[in-house]
């Protein structure tokens, strides 16, 4: 079922954060990657975008003929997102916040697990909602936004697991 597998790979990365300091969360393999803590604040940012969306569709029927692209439906049909390295502006990764320190994250990370509950029940009371867009991939309803933010934290695990190597080489108290 969908909140399984939702509540599985948060609990993957609220695992996870345990092994982090902060100097671990904020140090960057590079100058065009990430940090660990950036990765934990964009999925953070996203899925509660992705959860103001479901909300969107929750309130209107509007735009429920529309239709995801013809690549959504190759990623909700293989429930999940293809396997590659996503390329991104290099202007956009660049602000990419650093977190505040590692409570926050925690806490953060703690209350997207309890909304994504709290509107998983939802999602399955409402009989017939609208749809809202994503910006790339088309129109999204309910169910599709509440998978698309459980693939999207999966896919980043590849992400998760080349910083992990990085700080693996690093002498970080």
């Amino acid at each position: 079922m969908l909140i399984d597998n939702f509540n599985k790979t948060i609990d993957i990365w609220l695992d996870e954060l345990q092994h982090y300091s902060i100097d671990k969360l904020l140090a960057k393999p590079d100058t065009t990657s990430w940090s660990m803590g950036q990765l934990y604040v964009h999925l953070i940012e996203e899925t509660n975008w992705y959860f103001e969306q479901v909300e969107l569709c929750f309130g209107n029927k509007e735009n429920t003929a529309q239709t995801m692209k013809e690549s959504a439906k190759s990623m909700f049909q293989n429930n999940s997102f293809p396997n590659e390295k996503i390329k991104v502006d290099h202007s956009i990764s660049d602000d990419e916040k650093q977190p505040a320190d590692w409570q926050t994250l925690h806490v953060d990370f703690k209350k997207l697990k309890k909304d994504g509950n709290e509107i998983w029940l939802k999602i399955e009371k409402v009989a017939t909602p609208g749809k809202s867009e994503h910006p790339g991939l088309g129109f999204f309803g309910p169910l599709e936004w509440f998978q698309y933010a459980e693939m999207h934290m999966r896919h980043h695990l590849i992400q998760r697991g080349r910083i992990d190597n990085f700080l693996k080489t690093m002498i970080v108290t």
